[in-house]
């Protein structure tokens, strides 16, 4: 009798833990974005960091959540502790939500002294091209 108790916890606790990670088809990442906006909220955690920026666009003024890699992920991507504070002005480079709606998952971010870490993104290297077309 234990046993069937004992294996039908721990079969709840995986179930608990792979309902918690979820899919990320709610993402295109066939498409890049580029988002400027002050730091309001960052935490790197796992499974996804979280962050949420104060942004100024032509749509207006509001806030947009967005989720990223892991800790030991972005970690890897040059992500350093304290890299991102929250007063701090960031672009992220985005895979866009398929929904059209605001937010998406960070792949990229650049702090505004320069330091970036993740993947080159389609906007980095686009921004780059422009601006390398537009210095010939």
């Amino acid at each position: 009798m234990k046993t069937i108790v004992l294996s039908s916890v721990l079969a709840l606790l995986a179930c608990a833990t792979l309902a918690a990670h979820h899919s990320a088809v709610q993402f295109d990442f066939g498409k890049s974005t580029a988002i400027t906006g002050v730091v309001k909220k960052f935490i790197a955690i796992n499974p996804h960091m979280q962050l949420v920026l104060h942004v100024k666009d032509a749509k207006g003024e509001r806030d947009i959540a967005f989720e990223g890699h892991s800790t030991n992920n972005m970690y890897r991507a040059g992500y350093r502790d304290n890299l991102i504070k929250v007063g701090d002005t960031i672009t992220v480079y985005v895979a866009p939500l398929k929904d059209g709606s605001d937010g998406g998952y960070v792949t990229a971010a650049l702090t505004a002294s320069g330091v970036r870490f993740g993947a080159r993104s389609r906007a980095e290297l686009e921004q780059e091209r422009l601006k390398a077309e537009g210095q010939k």
